[in-house]
């Protein structure tokens, strides 16, 4: 980038650009970051200070540029203020340094800068202007855009644009400071206002696209049960319901989507629901796990047969790598055999090495360099009865487990109701009945019975009502306690 160019800039950004990360919970990710903040002494929120008024400027602007993302996007989370990120961004806004930092800091979260002399910009104008770049940007993968600018690069900048709109990106925290005589590029400003915004969790995968592309809060995480605020993907007390199609985890094709609500007044006629939708996801002999999705539902795979006769290599023992055909490590490891078959799968974060070994056929290789890794394990099935609840089998954890496969007996709605309640649609409470759940959601048949799937998830405010299948759930409004769950087809 060359310094005549520079002479004339007034307003310059900075963003880092990221490679493979391993991800942190709230409560982790505060921890890490009070290891930053410097405790010695109260600092007086003075010149680093952002007011209320932009830090919801920058908030509002961030949601809504990420609503309107074209190509549109299916997973588009809500961005919402953190204050230990405001906190990190103001320790380092402090440091007047033009650079992304601290350096222990940035494997875990997200950032942005930008910085301005001369006359007054609202810190939106950054924000706007990291958007901006979207002219330099084709979706998915940045083609135009160098990410290692502006350090070594001959073309634009895009990487404000990818964070800003990484769909995971749900939390933010800003910093502005007044620096004087800030080397900026070699150059010295006499007065700079600096801007720090940092990210969680962490955007700009290398090689990875930032949203998928898809009909919005279609993809959604199951943690926001099915809520949708201006395109984006959002936790309210009332929730629109989606009618959801398969989930391909990699960019959705455009598909027609339709909204409402459960009707929780009208039981006189019961309404026919069927849903094939299932939580399993068929993949190839070649489908590495780097290339699925992040998600909950991103646990059970049903791997085709004839596996063992392809070379999609394998990378470790046990622990296998990222990039490890997720079938062929299931025949390593025992899980399946070469007929195909079920798998569930947990990611391990990061392992130091990976050891080469041959077993069941398949020659896995070594790999003596850190990297996340996961494992397989087999899909436990479990016969249950009419009344068992998630609850009682397996309640909603962090980190995510694994539930086993459901079988369900037939004639469930012979149960009493006041035993073998049904809290919610499509979203049930988990002190419902896991069976009459399913056949009020339409996975089975009540004269059938047969096999399910359930993904427990995190508590709602509200649950609505409704009348399906024959079968009357209930409405019910800030439960104490307890969690909810999903029940999804097995095809």
């Amino acid at each position: 980038m060359s310094r005549t160019w520079l002479k004339g800039l007034a307003l310059v950004f900075l963003s880092q650009s990221a490679f493979s990360m391993t991800l942190f919970n709230a409560t982790e990710l505060s921890s890490l970051l009070e290891k930053y903040a410097d405790e010695s002494e109260a600092k007086p929120r003075g010149k680093r200070a952002i007011s209320a008024i932009d830090k919801q400027a920058i908030l509002d602007l961030h949601n809504k540029l990420r609503g309107q993302v074209y190509p549109p996007a299916s997973n588009m989370e809500y961005m919402v203020w953190d204050t230990e990120l405001e906190r990190s961004a103001e320790e380092w806004a402090e440091t007047c340094l033009w650079e992304h930092g601290p350096q222990g800091l940035l494997n875990y979260i997200g950032q942005n800068l930008g910085v301005h002399w001369g006359r007054y910009r609202p810190p939106t104008s950054h924000v706007q202007a990291w958007y901006d770049e979207v002219k330099d940007y084709s979706f998915p993968y940045p083609q135009e855009c160098n990410p290692y600018c502006p350090f070594r690069c001959t073309g634009p900048v895009c990487t404000h644009y990818t964070q800003l709109v990484w769909a995971t990106s749900s939390r933010i925290g800003c910093a502005v400071n007044v620096c004087y005589d800030m080397n900026v590029w070699g150059q010295i400003w006499t007065k700079a206002v600096y801007l720090v915004c940092n990210y969680s969790p962490k955007g700009n995968w290398w090689g990875s696209a930032p949203y998928k592309h898809g009909t919005p809060c279609s993809a959604c995480p199951p943690s926001y049960g099915g809520g949708c605020k201006d395109n984006l993907c959002y936790k309210d007390d009332n929730q629109y319901y989606y009618e959801e199609t398969e989930e391909d985890n990699i960019i959705e094709p455009e598909a027609p989507i339709t909204t409402r609500r459960p009707d929780t007044h009208s039981h006189t006629h019961s309404i026919t629901v069927v849903s094939t939708e299932q939580m399993s996801q068929l993949v190839t002999c070649d489908t590495k796990l780097r290339d699925q999705c992040k998600g909950t539902t991103c646990n059970r795979y049903e791997c085709p047969a004839g596996c063992l006769d392809r070379s999609a290599k394998v990378i470790g023992t046990v622990y296998y790598e990222m990039h490890s055909s997720i079938c062929r490590a299931a025949l390593h490891y025992g899980v399946i055999d070469n007929n195909g078959g079920w798998l569930d799968v947990t990611r391990k974060g990061r392992q130091e090495f990976f050891i080469k070994s041959y077993k069941h056929g398949v020659q896995s290789l070594g790999k003596y360099q850190s990297a996340n890794a996961f494992i397989v394990s087999k899909v436990s099935i479990q016969v249950i009865t009419c009344e068992t609840t998630v609850s009682t089998l397996c309640p909603f954890e962090s980190p995510v487990t694994h539930c086993p496969r459901i079988y369900c007996p037939h004639n469930c709605l012979q149960e009493y109701p006041h035993v073998s309640r049904v809290i919610g649609t499509r979203i049930y409470s988990d002190k419902s009945s896991i069976c009459r759940s399913a056949i009020h959601a339409g996975v089975i048949k009540n004269g059938q019975g047969g096999y399910i799937d359930v993904m427990p998830v995190e508590n709602r405010l509200y649950y609505y009502g409704s009348y399906q299948n024959n079968v009357l759930s209930e409405s019910m409004q800030n439960p104490p306690g307890g969690k909810a769950f999903r029940v999804f087809a097995v095809i």
